[in-house]
């Protein structure tokens, strides 16, 4: 198993605020995620005057508005884009953006972005597709809402307009998303159909699924986060704190590491241990030399650096070649 590829996925967690942008930035580097993501858009271009905020937007803002009412308080600017992406390289982290319109794609081109995250919304959403492919840049695919049929016809239409590498991301698109909506076997499902590397966007509360995800392979995990769950916003609520997000990325850590080649064989640390914790063949009683060895005066017991009890029967029946005192080591 390679190393996880951990994004921490700020979204539009800062507020539209650049100054918590950056502390997001400093926290996503400070818990050990190997990129921390923003969105990137145009109002004019991403949302209509007359589209509805989703039912967990409204239930999380405490108000129901426009959904372009709510993204004009959230959104940062293009020049502020330009600011948080120099300060990620100031800082050692990776800075990634989605961009939700093909003014954003060919902004966040302008910035040396090298790598494109597509969000679930775009799967259908063509002139972008062919946009992002012409790029010619590798690319993360996320899959929330999205049937079998509409995946492999976005893909196509990656793929023709000369897209990079895709890695596929099993998504569940709801704020927190429920357990027994997770459906985490897909993200297998989706690597074998496709041939492609798989990974998970994960939406549910809490780091289980997501520590789950890296034990089934997957190859990049995306977790949302915020400094503070109580903030306003529409997706706080469902974002991990930077404690909790310091233990995913420890925990996605140790899985790598636990699940090892594969090839089933004794570890170093565990060939120490055998001669304390395996058996030998050794004298139940008090045994003369000469003396038949059989189950009336010979036994197994620890430790484990003598006659091998899988021996047992080869040593049954044999003569004793001296003297044995009650659990000393048999010889033969």
């Amino acid at each position: 198993m390679g190393k996880v590829l951990i994004i921490a996925e700020a979204g539009v967690n800062h507020n539209g605020n650049l100054d918590i942008a950056k502390r997001l930035a400093w926290t996503a580097k400070e818990c050990g995620a190997d990129i921390v993501k923003f969105q990137t858009a145009k109002l004019s271009s991403l949302v209509s005057r007359y589209a509805e905020m989703a039912d967990y937007q409204k239930e999380n803002m405490g108000r129901e508005t426009s959904q372009r009412e709510m993204l004009k308080r959230l959104l940062l600017s293009y020049e502020d884009f330009e600011e948080l992406s120099s300060y990620c390289k100031e800082i050692g982290i990776k800075f990634l953006s989605t961009p939700f319109d093909i003014e954003s794609i060919d902004f966040l081109e302008s910035l040396g972005c090298d790598i494109w995250k597509i969000p679930s919304g775009e799967i259908t959403n063509l002139p972008y597709l062919e946009k992002i492919g012409r790029t010619r840049r590798d690319i993360i695919l996320s899959t929330g809402m999205s049937t079998m049929s509409e995946i492999e016809e976005a893909l196509q239409a990656l793929r023709r307009s000369g897209s990079g590498e895709i890695v596929i991301l099993h998504c569940t698109t709801e704020y927190p998303a429920p357990y027994d909506e997770v459906n985490l076997k897909a993200m297998r499902t989706l690597a074998e159909t496709f041939r492609c590397r798989a990974g998970y966007s994960d939406h549910t509360e809490g780091i289980e699924v997501a520590v789950a995800a890296a034990a089934l392979g997957a190859e990049v995990i995306e977790k949302h986060f915020t400094l503070d769950k109580t903030m306003e916003g529409p997706d706080h609520k469902a974002s991990l704190e930077p404690s909790e997000l310091r233990r995913m990325v420890r925990a996605i850590r140790n899985i790598e590491k636990a699940m090892g080649s594969g090839v089933k064989e004794p570890s170093e640390s565990e060939l120490g241990n055998r001669k304390a914790a395996r058996k030998s063949i050794v004298a139940k009683r008090e045994i003369l030399k000469g003396e038949i060895l059989s189950e009336e005066n010979v036994t197994t017991k620890r430790p484990g650096n003598g006659i091998n009890p899988m021996k047992w029967y080869q040593v049954l029946g044999t003569a004793a070649i001296r003297d044995f005192k009650e659990d000393e080591l048999i010889e033969v």
